[in-house]
């Protein structure tokens, strides 16, 4: 158990953290509404136009699915921070094979143009 103390530690302190600093503002919020400029839509100094609910266009979406792809590459690829010499046969052959994975996926997104821009 002593191994895992301080990611226990990390697990108890890091939402307490978080929830600390979402709830300190609340005490020193204002509750009067004497400005209702402060409630209005505000779009660069000018009125908003347009409706906010309008579609975009196809070519906006694949930077956000590629981003979301690709954004797993971090969270696997924290086991090699460790030691190397502490990483068996079998981690260090199934990183390779997620690179390996990576590696395909990244090629297939670039031979079909996914992250060209027109």
């Amino acid at each position: 158990m002593s191994e895992f103390a301080p990611i226990c530690i990390y697990l108890v302190i890091s939402p307490l953290v978080s929830l600390i600093s979402l709830g300190v503002p609340f005490p020193f919020a204002s509750n009067s509404l004497t400005y209702p400029e402060k409630l209005s839509a505000y779009e660069c100094g000018s009125d908003p136009s347009g409706d906010a609910r309008s579609r975009f266009d196809i070519r906006f979406y694949p930077v956000p699915i590629l981003f979301i792809i690709h954004d797993p590459e971090v969270t696997f690829s924290f086991p090699w921070a460790i030691p190397p010499n502490k990483i068996d046969l079998f981690g260090s052959w199934s990183m390779m094979a997620f690179l390996l994975i990576l590696t395909i996926g990244s090629l297939y997104e670039w031979k079909r143009g996914a992250s060209d821009r027109e």
